[in-house]
C-alpha cells in the first residue's frame, strides 16, 4: 500500500477513479476516500448503480471527467486481464494506469530471459523451511496446479462456446457470468450453481439450468488444469512422511469437484481440504480462521502464489506465509517474452497458456546462479517451440487441400514424415501417402537433355565433379577420367536417368493414386522434386510447401506451388534463418531415398545419423504431437486461428534461452544434395 500512496500524492489534485467492484475496492475506498478526488468506480462488467456509496461509471465517463488515474483494486491475475483490457485506451487518453501494488499497468516491458534481478524462493530452502511446521497448507489454483489458457476468464469464452455448439446462444454470456459473481462475491463465497441462478433470474435466461451449467463448467475447467509437478512432488513427499497437508482454496467449487480436480492432477492423500464455498467465505475474509478452528495445530505454514489472498491474510491469521511465483507471475516478470500483443484471441491465449505450462510448470526458476529460463528436453523444445507453426501449417494444409478440392495427397520423404501422421490425425484418415522421393531421386529419374543437366550443375555443389555425379547421378568414374565439365558426361547421365525413371514409374504405379489433382507437399524447396516428377505421373500437382525458395528464378517452369508463407512474408519474417532447424527436427528416422531397384523398391542412401542424433528428433516430434492433440482439444474449431506472427516469437525462443539437452546441441544440419553440414549449435 505505501508504494500505492506515494503514487496517489502525484495525483493529490487530479480526478481519480477505481476499476473493480470487489471487496479490494471497498478496503481501498475505507483507506484513500478522505484524502483523494474518488469520482467512480469502473468495471468491464457494470456501467451504472451505485456501490460502497461511490457511483459505478463508464470508460467512456471516466475520458469525459478528465481522470487523470485509474487505480486498479484486482488480484495480479485480473489486473493483467484489466490492463489488456484497457491499458491502449489508457495510454491514448494519457491517463496513468496502476494497480493497488503500485505496478504501472501501462508499462511496457522489456522481454528477459533470466531471473537475475528477482528474488525466489528454491526447493530446498521451501522443503527446509516447511520442517518447522506441524501443519502445511498449500493454495490450489497457480499454486499446485494451473491452467492452459492464459487468463481464468478465458474458461467462460471456452463455456460459451460450448453452449453455442449445442444451439444455446446467451448474449453476453461472459459478462453476465462475471457480473453474477461478483455481485454474489460481495457478502460471501457462493456456489457455482447459486452463481447460474442469479444468472438466470437477473438476466431472465431461460436456457440455463444451473446444475447443468455448474456441471459443464466445472468439466471444461477441469480439461484445462494441469499440476505444476514440482510443487506436487514436494506436495506428495510431505503426505508420505506423514505431516498434516491441507489444500486451502478460494473456488466456487464444492468439494466434490475439488476432489475431482485433485484426482485429474494426481493430488492424493492430503489431511483435509477447505473451499472457500463450502464455508461461504473466503481467504481474504474468515477461511484461514475456519482452518485453524478445525485443525488445531501448534504451527502452521501456508504456501500460495497471490499476496494479498495467501501471504498477507494468512499472516493475519498468525500462519507463516510462502510465496511461489504462479506461472502468470513467472512470465509477466520476463517481461512476457514477448508475448503481450499476441492476447486478443482466445486461440493465442491458449496457445501462450500452453507455453506457460510447459516453461513455467515450475516456480523454482532459482537454482542456478545465472537464473536462465530454460528447456532441458528435446521432447519440450518441440512441443514450445516448433509445435505451435506446426499446428498452424496443419490446418492450413487442410484447407488447402479443400479448397483446391484435390484427389490425392502425397507427403514428401523425408519432410513429409510427421507432417503427414498430424494431417491423417486432423482428418480422422489415412488416405495421404507417404511419398518416398528426394531431390536426388528425382533428378537421377528427371534428367532428359543437356538443359536439365545444366539446370542441376547450376546448383553448386560442395565437393569434386567426381563426388557431384555420383552423389547425384550415381555415376561412378575412375580418377583417370580426365573430362572436367558436367556436361562431358552427358551421355552416361542420361542413359541412367531412362532406367531410373522406369523403375520409378513402377514404384509410383503401385500407389494406386486417384484421377484428378494431386497434393504434393514439400517443407521448404523451390520446387525442383516436383518438376521432375511431374514427368513421371499423370495427375497435375498442386504443391503445397511450408516455404517456397528461389521463385524468381522458377519462372517459366509450369510449377503450380503455394506456400504457407508467401514471398513477402519470407523476407520480413524471422523463418527464413530457422527453417534449417525446422527440417531437421521434422526428418523421417529412415535414410534419405537414393534412387529404385527395377521392382521398384526403394534404394537408401547409408544412414549417416547417429542414433543419440534419432532419438532427439524422435522425442522432439513426440513433444509436437503431444501439443498438436492438446491444441485440438483445448480450442474450439470456431476459435481456432492461424497466427504465424505469435508462431514466430515462439520459434526465435529458441535463441534465447537455455537449451541443456546435449543430442540436440551435438545435432548436425545435413544437406546431401550440396554436400553440406552444418552444427546445431552454429544455427543457434
Amino acid at each position: 500500500m505505501s508504494d500505492l500512496l506515494k503514487i496517489l500524492e502525484q495525483y493529490k489534485k487530479e480526478k481519480i477513479a477505481i476499476y473493480g467492484l470487489a471487496t479490494e475496492t471497498e478496503r481501498l475506498l475505507n483507506e484513500i476516500r478522505q484524502s483523494f478526488q474518488i469520482i467512480g468506480l469502473l468495471d468491464g462488467y457494470r456501467e451504472e448503480g451505485m456501490l460502497y456509496g461511490m457511483p459505478i461509471i463508464s470508460l467512456q465517463e471516466a475520458f469525459t471527467s478528465q481522470v487523470k488515474l485509474i487505480v486498479v483494486a484486482a488480484r495480479p491475475g485480473s489486473c493483467r486481464a484489466i490492463a489488456k483490457r484497457i491499458g491502449g485506451v489508457c495510454r491514448e487518453q494519457q491517463i496513468a494506469l496502476f494497480d493497488v501494488r503500485g505496478n504501472d499497468l501501462c508499462d511496457v516491458q522489456r522481454a528477459v530471459y533470466d531471473f537475475r534481478e528477482v528474488s525466489g524462493i528454491t526447493r530446498e530452502e521451501l522443503l527446509r523451511q516447511i520442517e518447522e511446521y506441524d501443519a502445511v497448507s498449500f493454495d490450489l489454483f497457480d499454486t499446485l496446479i494451473m491452467r492452459q489458457a492464459l487468463f481464468p476468464t478465458d474458461v467462460f469464452e471456452l463455456m460459451d462456446d460450448r453452449l453455442r455448439q449445442h444451439g444455446i446462444m446467451i448474449e453476453d454470456f461472459s459478462v453476465r457470468r462475471m457480473a453474477s459473481e461478483k455481485e454474489l462475491s460481495k457478502e460471501r463465497a457462493p456456489r457455482l450453481i447459486e452463481i447460474y441462478s442469479h444468472m438466470k433470474k437477473t438476466y431472465h435466461i431461460a436456457e440455463i439450468v444451473p446444475e447443468q451449467m455448474a456441471m459443464l463448467e466445472w468439466e471444461i475447467d477441469r480439461g484445462l488444469v494441469v499440476p505444476r509437478r514440482d510443487v506436487c512432488e514436494i506436495f506428495a513427499t510431505l503426505v508420505a512422511r506423514g505431516k498434516q497437508v491441507f489444500v486451502v482454496s478460494d473456488s466456487y467449487y464444492n468439494e466434490k469437484q475439488i476432489t475431482g480436480i485433485l484426482k485429474k492432477c494426481g493430488i492424493t492423500g492430503y489431511t483435509g481440504l477447505f473451499v472457500s464455498c463450502e464455508y461461504e467465505t473466503g481467504k481474504t475474509q474468515m477461511l484461514f480462521q475456519k482452518y485453524r478452528q478445525e485443525t488445531k495445530a501448534k504451527r502452521y505454514l501456508h504456501i500460495g502464489d497471490d499476496v494479498t489472498a495467501d501471504i498477507e491474510h494468512a499472516e493475519k491469521n498468525e500462519i507463516a506465509a510462502c510465496r511461489l511465483y504462479s506461472g502468470m507471475d513467472l512470465l509477466e516478470l520476463a517481461g512476457y517474452m514477448g508475448l503481450w500483443d499476441y492476447t486478443d484471441s482466445l486461440s493465442d491465449r491458449i496457445r501462450i497458456g500452453m507455453f506457460v505450462s510447459r516453461v513455467f510448470n515450475s516456480p523454482f526458476q532459482f537454482e542456478t546462479e545465472a537464473r536462465r529460463i530454460g528447456v532441458g528436453t528435446a521432447h519440450e523444445i518441440g512441443y514450445v517451440f516448433f509445435a505451435p507453426m506446426i499446428c498452424d501449417f496443419v490446418l492450413w494444409f487442410r484447407e488447402r487441400v479443400r479448397e483446391f478440392q484435390l484427389k490425392n495427397i502425397l507427403f514428401c520423404a523425408r519432410d513429409g514424415y510427421l507432417i503427414k501422421q498430424l494431417y491423417d490425425e486432423l482428418c480422422n484418415s489415412n488416405s495421404s501417402v507417404y511419398f518416398l522421393t528426394s531431390r536426388t531421386a528425382a533428378i537421377r529419374a528427371g534428367m532428359e537433355n543437356e538443359e536439365d543437366i545444366e539446370y542441376v550443375g547450376e546448383m553448386k555443389f560442395s565437393g569434386s565433379l567426381s563426388g557431384q555425379l555420383e552423389k547425384r547421378f550415381g555415376i561412378y568414374v575412375d580418377e583417370t577420367d580426365e573430362r572436367a565439365e558436367l556436361l562431358d558426361y552427358k551421355e552416361e547421365i542420361l542413359n541412367r536417368s531412362e532406367q531410373s525413371r522406369k523403375n520409378y514409374r513402377i514404384y509410383i504405379d503401385r500407389q494406386e493414386l486417384n484421377e484428378g489433382d494431386t497434393a504434393f507437399f514439400d517443407f521448404v524447396a523451390k520446387g525442383t522434386t516436383q518438376m521432375y516428377m511431374g514427368r513421371l505421373m499423370t495427375n497435375h500437382l498442386k504443391g503445397i510447401y511450408f516455404l517456397r525458395l528461389d521463385e524468381e528464378q522458377m519462372q517459366g517452369k509450369n510449377l503450380d506451388i503455394i506456400s504457407f508463407y508467401n514471398a513477402l512474408e519470407r523476407n520480413t519474417s524471422a523463418i527464413f534463418q530457422d527453417y534449417y532447424i525446422l527440417e531437421t527436427m521434422l526428418t523421417a528416422p529412415m535414410p534419405s531415398v537414393r534412387e529404385f531397384d527395377e521392382n521398384g523398391n526403394p534404394i537408401y542412401d547409408e544412414e549417416t545419423r547417429r542414433e543419440g542424433d534419432i532419438r532427439c528428433f524422435q522425442e522432439a516430434q513426440e513433444g509436437i504431437r503431444e501439443y498438436f492433440r492438446e491444441y485440438l482439444k483445448l480450442c474450439p474449431i470456431s476459435a481456432r486461428k492461424i497466427d504465424k506472427k505469435l508462431d514466430e516469437v515462439f520459434l526465435s525462443m529458441i535463441h534465447r534461452v537455455e537449451i541443456t539437452d546435449q543430442d540436440f546441441l551435438n545435432l548436425k544440419v545435413e544437406d546431401p544434395f550440396f554436400n553440406r553440414m552444418s552444427d546445431m549449435t552454429d544455427m543457434l
